[in-house]
């Protein structure tokens, strides 16, 4: 059996290289470690919308016009809700909500939220394993200027407005990587570990603030590749670049070199920034030049063989 390739994804632009990996990888070779810290309690349901997207994305079932969700969904019981008067902030549609109750069912029987997500995959016909970064609690909240509030509150029902102060992940100390990455963490048989173009501070530091996470990465004889979500100074897709701005960093792929410094061995970028190459490369971390925007299946496929390639030639 090949060495793993081994994917830490939050978002859509996670989700959208990890198809691109699973085009050209076998099965199973791939794993993605799925951002938990957007968790949350909804309707007294365990929603987990990251792992729901790349489990949507992966088994093409996804809403590709909305970027979350499922197709072909209805609405029922959110219009239901709206009569009752109760909270319509946050859309969950009929066959989302028959995904979450049987998640948050099978939580309460005992299982781990690792076997409910292989489970719930598995029923999707999604064969790539997706595991959580942490089968305990782990929830991001945003500091406003009003105070602190839920990850969901403000990228969903606030429409990502607050300005940010601080990004806080409550639960991160006592939580625990889950079982299979921390085997995958202190395993040999790792080819490459991937961090995904997905918003660094709010989907990709929630999984390397895990203990043992950042220590597992540099010790790993494994190459850590990241591939950086700006281009030309802005971010394709949610509030990356804003939230930048607001914690006074610039928004370029430099700065997204400089978050990761220490702990990546290459980054790439988009063909578009090859001039931040050499203020790249001086910080000690390989530099490669492709097309990261990922506009259909083919380009999924082309960045991914990027990334790979890539690995090869810094094992």
């Amino acid at each position: 059996m090949s060495k793993s390739i081994v994917a830490l994804s939050g978002g859509i632009g996670g989700a959208k290289l990890a198809t691109g990996l699973a085009q050209i990888c076998n099965s199973e070779e791939l794993v993605i470690i799925a951002n938990t810290g957007d968790d949350f309690e909804h309707f007294g349901l365990k929603v987990c919308p990251d792992i729901d997207t790349l489990i949507y994305t992966l088994a093409g079932v996804n809403n590709s016009e909305m970027g979350w969700g499922r197709d072909g969904e209805t609405w029922s019981f959110m219009a239901a809700m709206s009569e009752l008067g109760g909270d319509t902030w946050f859309n969950l549609g009929d066959k989302d909500l028959a995904q979450n109750v049987l998640r948050t069912t099978q939580l309460h029987s005992g299982k781990s939220l690792s076997e409910v997500s292989e489970y719930l995959a598995g029923q999707l016909g999604v064969s790539v394993q997706i595991i959580p970064m942490s089968d305990e609690t782990v929830s991001t909240t945003i500091e406003t200027a009003d105070g602190m509030i839920e990850f969901q509150q403000y990228f969903v029902r606030d429409q990502c407005k607050p300005v940010v102060k601080d990004i806080v992940f409550r639960g991160i100390e006592v939580a625990r990587p889950a079982p299979k990455f921390l085997d995958l963490l202190n395993s040999d048989d790792v080819a490459a570990f991937v961090i995904c173009p997905s918003n660094p501070y709010l989907s990709i530091d929630p999984m390397l603030s895990l203990p043992g996470v950042r220590d597992g990465l540099r010790n790993n004889n494994a190459p850590v590749i990241a591939v950086s979500p700006i281009v030309c100074g802005d971010s394709l897709k949610g509030p990356t670049a804003k939230i930048m701005a607001e914690l006074g960093v610039p928004c370029s792929a430099t700065q997204i070199a400089e978050h990761y410094k220490g702990l990546i061995d290459g980054l790439i970028i988009d063909s578009s920034d090859a001039a931040l190459s050499e203020d790249i490369s001086s910080m000690s971390i390989s530099v490669k030049n492709v097309n990261t925007v990922m506009y259909s299946q083919e380009d999924r496929a082309a960045l991914a063989r990027g990334v790979l390639d890539f690995a090869k030639q810094l094992a």
